[in-house]
């Protein structure tokens, strides 16, 4: 039997890092749901390492560039995005879900997080370094003046980190992870027929037209 319909758009919260590459593939999947269902997507930051110090660390590439797609690779270039070969750093990406922060409130969430992700992913950016976020910012439509003095005075700094001990203290130990409006949860880049099932499950609405 299916949910009675919520009141009002459903919350999904996506639990995710900007250097997990599932959580890039996970966006394009939640960012279909939201266009297509009644449903309002609040990021929510995660640290994949909390060891990678501040300023970031070394990392071996995991693909070589003759190597044949990996299945992670041919479902990206389905979804429309590409995964770059070759980074060499991983960064610390503090600094980057304050920057998410900032354009959450701006009005702009979706956007910094397309971009973010692109930065690290496609263009093997260190989004730890401040420009780089002030760059992604601008790309995404946000001030940059303004966002670079909120980064400089770690403005959205405690709510992060604060959000980020929310996530481990809720037991989330993979991302990405979606929470439906506080009535189920739902770990990993599922496909659209999931996400699908999941919605009318909780029986949330497709949107009209």
């Amino acid at each position: 039997m299916d949910a009675e319909p919520p009141a009002g758009p459903m919350q999904i919260l996506m639990i995710s890092d900007f250097v997990c590459p599932w959580c890039y593939l996970g966006l394009v999947e939640i960012e279909r749901v939201e266009r297509e269902y009644d449903v309002e997507v609040r990021h929510v930051p995660y640290l994949l390492d909390p060891a990678t110090p501040p300023e970031g660390k070394p990392r071996r590439p995991m693909t070589r560039p003759g190597d044949p797609p990996t299945a992670m690779e041919l479902r990206a270039e389905a979804a429309g995005i590409r995964f770059t070969r070759g980074r060499e750093w991983t960064s610390n990406s503090v600094l980057a879900h304050e920057g998410a922060e900032f354009a959450h409130e701006a009005g702009r969430a979706r956007e910094f997080a397309r971009e973010m992700f692109r930065a690290y992913f496609t263009e093997l950016e260190d989004i730890g370094r401040l420009d780089v976020v002030v760059e992604v910012g601008a790309r995404a439509g946000l001030d940059p003046g303004a966002l670079r003095a909120a980064l400089e005075a770690h403005t959205y700094r405690q709510r992060v980190l604060e959000a980020i001990g929310w996530t481990r203290e809720a037991g989330v130990s993979g991302v990405p992870t979606f929470v439906f409006g506080d009535r189920f949860a739902m770990s990993g880049a599922q496909d659209a027929a999931v996400f699908d099932a999941v919605m009318e499950r909780l029986g949330v609405p497709r949107r009209a037209g």
